[in-house]
């Protein structure tokens, strides 16, 4: 029992009730009516069955909505508030008007939740004050490393990108969308990488010079560096520009994350999300055309600001009035678009193996895959997410999804796939820890429990 959800478990107790009810009716009928033993008055009886019955019954249904409604439901919303704040670190008022019938549980919780906060508060400001120290110190870095003409690449052993800086991303974007967390062997030619570390450990050197192809076929020249402890490898080519902005991407956590070999099994932390959007010029996937995809990264839980796709589509026909009502895109800013199957392509590319999350992902999935073109990445809906963490009877449009995570949606972006993946992603990553708090820890465990909210997707756009 203890799996089941709250208010299944109080519906259950009600339904035992009601049962119980009957029988107990049943059982004194039948006490009385054998004690009587008068065959005529079986009809009366039977009608006194009947009619206690369905009252019994309906008194408990009556009983039990009352209490689902004053009770259930309010203790649901206050731990789905209580965990928002605890969890996700995100400073929301508790409501205290849901809990009004839960005599001093709200204000408690208020006053447990209030002192939480001023606590977490102090250790803000201290890491604060750490963290501007390292973000000058970080600057300082980045104003040496620019006047190295030198495109950076550092992996793990598994060839996977944990930084690069923005000569590299340059370079990485003439091969494929540049991605952290994505193998090396996406960009440069996998045979002559591994050749070349397999020869450098051999010969126990260092630093060795490279010369090696990349997926395009391109020539690239520098040197390969391998680190002390075998931890990973560092490619240094010649930069594309030497004169380009050198912005670093990392995280320098994925050297500790072990890659992932059978995805229902993997910690959520460790999975690669791509979030995504899509404006259309209707509401039907089998009659109607998108006309902008929007998506951004996240890695090991953090969005990738640098890391997003955005890209307006011809859809060949034009857009109806009232859809560019909404998303404000219209015939002429298409005219010289891409159509969806060039868009698609590179879409496909920019999310490889990655998650994909959407707010009602059936609707943008299907737009997808049209045309017998079926994308294989497994997918994530932040409306069943929603449901797990605030319950079923919640609502769970990305507006009321974000207002309680306090995610803010500037009314410019809003109902753009780009500025609509943003939100979502940023109410994706709130949503993380406090599923990991619940116990949901793999994605075999979050789908299983969505499985359990079906019911609840419809268009939450």
């Amino acid at each position: 029992m203890t799996h089941l959800s709250l208010r299944l478990r109080v519906f259950l107790f009600f339904s035992l009730i009601g049962i119980g009810g009957i029988i107990v009716v049943l059982g004194a009928l039948i006490l009385g009516y054998r004690q009587l033993g008068m065959t005529e008055a079986f009809s009366a009886f039977a009608t006194v069955a009947i009619t206690a019955g369905f009252g019994v019954l309906a008194l408990a249904t009556f009983v039990w909505r009352l209490f689902d409604e004053n009770i259930s439901k309010p203790i649901e919303a206050l731990a789905a508030q209580i965990r928002v704040r605890a969890e996700a670190g995100i400073d929301t008022a508790l409501d205290e008007r849901s809990a009004k019938y839960l005599g001093d549980l709200g204000p408690a919780a208020t006053a447990i939740s209030d002192k939480l906060g001023r606590a977490s508060q102090a250790t803000a400001e201290t890491v604060a004050q750490k963290t501007t120290r390292l973000e000058r110190q970080r600057a300082q870095l980045l104003r040496i490393l620019s006047d190295i003409p030198v495109a950076v690449i550092v992996a793990t052993p598994d060839d996977q990108i944990v930084l690069y800086d923005g000569q590299a991303a340059d370079l990485m974007e003439c091969e494929a969308p540049a991605r952290l967390n994505a193998s090396v062997c996406d960009y440069l030619d996998a045979d002559t990488l591994h050749e070349t570390l397999a020869r450098m450990q051999e010969d126990k050197v260092m630093r060795r010079p490279i010369t090696i192809k990349g997926k395009s076929g391109a020539v690239y020249s520098g040197h390969i560096r391998v680190f002390e402890d075998d931890s990973g490898y560092m490619v240094m080519l010649e930069p594309l520009d030497p004169d380009a902005a050198r912005p670093l991407v990392y995280d320098f956590d994925l050297f500790d994350q072990t890659p992932a070999k059978d995805i229902n099994e993997t910690p959520l932390r460790d999975l690669t999300f791509v979030v995504f959007d899509s404006e259309t010029t209707g509401l039907d996937p089998q009659k109607d055309d998108v006309v902008q995809l929007g998506a951004v990264r996240i890695v090991n839980g953090r969005i990738i600001g640098s890391e997003t796709f955005d890209a307006l589509v011809n859809p060949g026909r034009p857009i109806p009035a009232q859809s560019t009502k909404v998303h404000g895109i219209n015939d002429d800013m298409v005219a010289d678009a891409p159509d969806f199957g060039q868009v698609r392509e590179t879409f496909q590319r920019f999310v490889a193996d990655a998650v994909l999350v959407a707010h009602n992902a059936p609707f943008d999935m299907a737009f997808l895959n049209r045309n017998d073109h079926a994308f294989q990445n497994a997918v994530m809906d932040t409306v069943h997410l929603s449901a797990i963490v605030f319950g079923g009877s919640a609502v769970h449009t990305l507006d009321a999804l974000c207002d309680r995570l306090d995610v803010n949606i500037p009314a410019e972006l809003r109902h753009t796939a780009l500025g609509d993946a943003m939100a979502t992603a940023e109410a994706f990553a709130a949503l993380l820890p406090i599923l990991e708090a619940r116990g949901f820890q793999t994605f075999a465990d979050v789908r299983k429990e969505a499985t359990k909210h079906r019911r609840i997707l419809e268009v939450h756009e």
